[in-house]
């Protein structure tokens, strides 16, 4: 069993959302839309959660991160009718085409519209099967994980900017890490003027009492992992009522920052 929740804010200052979420539950002959809060079983079909942040002149940065999420709706399912669901069958591959596919899509778009120029955006989905995780990931959004029985949250994406390379090589801690001034400064994206793309790609297994977080780097500017850790390890009923983990992530993060878009989605194994 599989329950999650979703939550994104535009923020304090920018005066749109070029963030967007996705969540998805499918075999090779169904697709439905998740919405924002809800639990179901994994047994009889596969789930999919993804989180983009677009970039890119006027309302081109929203576009870019909506056409990610609409592709994985469309592409996703198709390669699961393609290849049965396993490490042995090639999950990379699938991931790898479908970062390919989004990436030709958005750079299409750019190059067909003059208000579309150069837009591009980050990509961190998470793939489910009964007992395992596959991810993808491009850009500086970010997949963790947070075991049951580990003491705190783990980033399992990378995130691509030298600050990141930087960070994940110990050659910085992470208040260091959250405090450079060109930690936003991006080495590979979805669209823009890249020529190829080489998502991060990996898996790990799961069990009851994980936890799994995707966000867009507006969570990360507010709130330090030891926040993350403490905020999804306080246990309140599932209801949008009593705030969702997502939503308490999103709100804490804008109240002490707010300078960017911020989004969340919070899945657990129940």
């Amino acid at each position: 069993m599989l329950r999650w929740s979703g939550w994104t804010d535009r923020g304090k200052v920018r005066p749109n959302n070029e963030d967007a979420f996705l969540g998805l539950r499918f075999d090779a002959k169904e697709l439905h839309h998740l919405g924002k809060l809800g639990e179901a079983s994994i047994v009889e079909m596969d789930f999919a959660f993804g989180v983009s942040d677009g970039m890119g002149g006027a309302r081109a940065g929203e576009y870019a991160s909506r056409i990610a999420i609409d592709k994985i709706a469309k592409l996703l399912p198709r390669s699961f009718q393609q290849s049965a669901v396993g490490l042995e069958t090639g999950f990379a591959d699938v991931l790898e085409e479908l970062f390919d596919q989004i990436h030709k899509a958005l750079t299409f778009v750019g190059d067909s519209y003059e208000e579309c120029s150069g837009m591009e955006t980050t990509l961190s989905l998470c793939w489910f099967t009964p007992g395992w995780m596959y991810f993808g990931h491009i850009g500086d959004s970010r997949v963790y994980s947070l075991p049951r029985a580990a003491d705190g949250i783990k980033q399992l994406s990378h995130d691509d900017t030298h600050v990141g390379w930087l960070f994940m090589n110990g050659k910085l801690n992470e208040r260091e890490a959250r405090n450079h001034p060109r930690r936003k400064v991006l080495q590979k994206a979805l669209g823009g003027g890249n020529q190829f793309v080489s998502p991060q790609v990996g898996a790990v297994s799961y069990e009851p009492g994980d936890t799994f977080l995707l966000c867009t780097d507006g969570l990360i500017e507010g709130l330090y992992n030891s926040h993350l850790t403490e905020i999804l390890r306080t246990e309140t009923p599932h209801n949008e009522a009593n705030g969702s983990p997502a939503r308490r992530l999103v709100e804490a993060a804008v109240e002490k920052d707010g300078s960017d878009n911020t989004t969340a989605l919070v899945i657990h194994v129940v």
